[in-house]
């Protein structure tokens, strides 16, 4: 019996001794190993010259490198042959990552042309105007509630940018851009790049088609059939942490997951998300 015994109790060392490195191996992919995925989103409004274009969504990297100079992240957006890549805010979070913006904003700019709006960290950094022109200066354009129009065989395709509402109290208002869109093209098909996840927000007769953000980093720690587990309050199981939502006024609202994390959170069955966005001509 005493023999039994301590087998069963060698048996149980050597599994757990198996067990933790490989605990550990897994922990470092959920922080680590990019996971593309690719959505479409179609609408009948979309001009058929735009049919197929491609989107990256780069959200909440919180200054996170995958690889010397982000040559990870670079690598796997160039394998999606990107027509647009757009950065949908909390790109840093502390001043000290100011160093790392210069190769990833200049390396995604020289894959696609590359449109940047604010998140709410880099608010709370208070140097937005600093990062804002070194992303200039690296080729990205920013949208700082403001739009642009991009042209393919005689259609229009626009974009806009908000910025995140943890800037200036007296900012543009994204009713204020909306009317300033329709104004300029008369109900053109568009895109608005901001960055929280909330699809109310985003609910007007005049809004976008579509809504490219994040925020919510997927709530975390995702369960199978559940979802996210937190929310960006720290609220439990909330409701919007990723995928496609549409809003009454027909706008679709995608939600990445994210890349990177804030602080000391980690994430668990919830890798840091690099979508493809395809448009399509319903």
């Amino acid at each position: 019996m005493t023999k039994n015994r301590s087998l069963f109790r060698c048996i149980g060392l050597w599994i757990t001794l198996a067990a933790v490195p490989l605990l550990i191996l897994f922990f470092w992919t959920q922080q680590n190993l990019i996971q593309t995925e690719t959505v479409e989103i179609r609408s009948e409004r979309l001009p058929a010259a735009f049919d197929g274009f491609r989107i990256v969504v780069i959200s909440d990297l919180h200054g996170k490198v995958f690889g010397e100079n982000n040559s990870v992240l670079l690598k796997k957006v160039a394998n999606l042959k990107p027509d647009m890549i757009a950065i949908t805010g909390d790109l840093i979070e502390a001043g000290e990552q100011f160093a790392m913006v210069p190769a990833v904003a200049s390396g995604l700019a020289g894959i696609a042309p590359t449109y940047y709006v604010t998140g709410n960290h880099e608010w709370n950094v208070r140097r937005v105007t600093e990062l804002k022109k070194i992303l200039t200066q690296c080729g990205v354009t920013v949208l700082t509630n403001e739009f642009i129009s991009l042209e393919r065989n005689g259609q229009t395709l626009v974009v806009a940018g908000i910025d995140d509402p943890n800037g200036p109290a007296d900012q543009k208002t994204l009713g204020e851009l909306e009317n300033e869109v329709e104004t300029a093209f008369k109900d053109p098909f568009w895109v608005l790049l901001a960055h929280r996840n909330d699809p109310s927000r985003y609910d007007s007769e005049n809004g976008a088609d579509l809504v490219l953000c994040g925020h919510a980093h997927g709530g975390l720690i995702r369960l199978p059939l559940i979802g996210g587990l937190i929310g960006t309050d720290r609220q439990l199981f909330p409701k919007y942490t990723s995928g496609v939502w549409e809003t009454q006024w027909g706008t679709q609202v995608f939600i990445s997951r994210g890349l990177g994390n804030v602080g000391r959170t980690f994430r668990l069955f919830n890798r840091p998300q690099l979508p493809l966005v395809i448009l399509r001509a319903a």
